[in-house]
This record gives structure tokens, sequence and C-alpha cells, in this order.
């Protein structure tokens, strides 16, 4: 598995903690071999610690995690070379068009499995004592191509003449592509002068590193960090200005920075019994995984995690996320499911 260097988010303690209480199934075959996932490092904590637990039912398959950001890791997923390609993509959103013609051209089937909500945690560094929110607004002139804010103090009236440090996902990232899209209008559309990385343990570092800071990443590495950060509610445009939490992210409340999480399965390799074996156990346990306190996102309903694993048991190909208008729907709308 992956060592990502800095990172505190305990998945040893939480295979630990789940051990006893996770959905085993009955005993299993032994099974060895190799299971290759990368991606999203805001989908990493959660498939980490389901690896992490798996070792513990089928200590010879080794289960590998790599963290290159979404489109990072889409670009392994469609290797040209079959043997190149992973397993698993981890995702922090969905399959884009460009992606679905290379997957076309390649004769790559992919099963898409929603697994979590996040919502990606806006921060400041916790010396910051004058904002404690933002306006999507505010967070469209920041970040915007043509930004020519540098200081607080362009960002509203009565903000002090601090410079203002920028730290965000890479371009690889899909909470970089997410976030743009939501705040600016248009994916990857951004200003160029900020301190990228598609490890969010490094965006964290230079948030709390720096006074005058403003970052963005995935909630749960806020949460394993919130004595070095200060988290900002943000006014999606209601006039009512929310945090991310459990329950603002699952009533889809925190708009519009909560967004689904993604594993999409290469087809070919469910025909490798280690591969079929983890995906089953990541499944059948992903609510206790996902909303566990060292993880820290959230899941699905039972309903909705019931529907997946069917999609996974008969195999159904492609994204749900082909209509023009279906970026648009929530993940029980997308499924005709209930919260």
């Amino acid at each position: 598995m992956t060592n990502m260097i800095g990172v505190r988010l305990g998945v040893a303690a939480v295979a630990a903690a789940l051990c006893a209480s996770l959905a085993y199934g009955q005993k299993q075959p032994a099974l060895s071999g190799m299971v290759r996932v990368d991606g999203s490092s805001t989908v990493y904590p959660i498939t980490a610690a389901a690896a992490e637990l798996f070792s513990e039912v089928q200590p010879k398959v080794q289960v590998t995690v790599g963290i290159s950001g979404t489109g990072g890791g889409f670009k392994k997923f469609l290797e040209e070379k079959a043997e190149l390609r992973t397993d698993i993509q981890d995702a922090s959103r969905p399959i884009t068009s460009g992606e679905l013609e290379r997957a076309a051209k390649l004769g790559v089937e992919f099963i898409e499995l929603p697994i979590a909500y996040d919502g990606i945690a806006v921060v400041v560094h916790p010396s910051n004592k004058f904002c404690d929110y933002l306006t999507l607004e505010e967070l469209k002139k920041i970040w915007e191509p043509a930004s020519k804010i540098t200081s607080w103090k362009d960002v509203r009236e009565g903000f002090p003449d601090v410079p203002l440090k920028l730290y965000a996902p890479g371009m690889d990232s899909g909470t970089f592509e997410y976030f743009t899209e939501a705040v600016v209008g248009k994916a990857k559309a951004c200003r160029a002068d900020f301190t990228p990385s598609e490890d969010d343990n490094v965006l964290v570092k230079g948030v709390e590193g720096d006074a005058g800071s403003l970052g963005y990443f995935g909630f749960s590495y806020y949460e394993a960090n919130r004595a070095k950060l200060k988290l900002l509610a943000i006014d999606g445009g209601s006039g009512e200005a929310i945090k991310p939490d459990q329950q603002t992210v699952r009533k889809l409340v925190y708009r519009p920075l909560a967004r689904p999480l993604f594993l999409y399965v290469n087809k070919a390799a469910l025909s490798k019994p280690q591969v079929r074996a983890f995906l089953d156990f990541y499944l059948d346990n992903a609510a206790k995984i996902v909303e566990h306190p060292k993880v820290n996102y959230v899941a699905l309903s039972n309903e909705l995690y019931a529907t997946v694993r069917k999609r996974l048991e008969e195999a159904t190909t492609g994204t749900v996320y082909g209509a023009p208008d279906a970026q648009a729907k929530n993940l029980y709308e997308l499924y005709g499911r209930t919260e």
C-alpha cells in the first residue's frame, strides 16, 4: 500500500477499531495476487482503510493504493497497454466525456460505483480572526482566471491588507475540477498563481504554515488536521453561510461544494478473484469505513448501497452522468432511490 508521507488519518487505527465489527461473510478461500488502485487523494483514506482491513481477511493479496489525482488516475485506468492498466480508479468526480471517449476507443468497459459523499473544506490559517465565511461570489472573484486579488483587503471591505496565499489541488485532481466548475463556472478555469499539489497533506502543510493562506481540499483532511486549520462557512447564494459536516453534506445543503465520491472498476478485472473479493468486502463494509471518525466522510443510504452492490453483481457498465442535466442531480435522484 502506498505510503502517503504526512498522512494522519490513522488507517491502521481504523482497521483495529473496525475489525471485529465488519462483515466478512462466509469464510473465503485463500487468495493471492495484486489489486491495483490509483486516483483521487480524497477517496484515498476510504480505499486505504478498506485495503488495510481486507489484508486481515486475505493477507496474501496485495492491494496497492496510489495517489495520482482523479485525472492522473484515469490516465492509468485507461493506459494504452492493457497490462499496465489499474483495476480500480478512485475518483472525486464523475468520468468526463474525454475519458469516456478514450475508454470507448480502447474497448475498456467500466462499472461506476458511488461510495460516499464529501464536502470540500475551504480553510484558512487558524490565526485568521477576520474571516469566518466567504460567499460563492467572493470565492469566484478570488479564483477566476482573470483575478487580480493578491491581498485579503481586496476580497471584502474591512478585511486587512494581508497578502493572500492560495493552496489548491493540482490540475489532475478531481477536487480541482469540481471546485472550479462549481465556483468559477468552468472546470479547470483558474488563476495560475497558487501552490498546487495532488497530495492534500502538502496543502494542509501550506495553509497551516502561512498566516495569509486560503486553501481547499476534501473534508476528511480538515478533520484530521482541525487543530491546525480554521474551517470557513460558505454562502452558496442562499444568504446563509454553512459549514460542511455530516449533516449538511448528508442533507445536501452544503451547496455547491458537497459532491459524490466514486470507484470505477475495469470490468475485465472482475475476472481476477482477488479483485472481486476486495470489491465485495469494500461494499459490504463501506458505510462503517466511510463514517469512521478517522475517515470522516458521509455514507450513502442503505438503499443506495444495495443498488450499488447490485450494479457490481450484475456488472452494469457505463455512467449515469450521460444526460446533460445529470451533473445538477444528486445520487439519489440519479439512481431513483431515497435518502
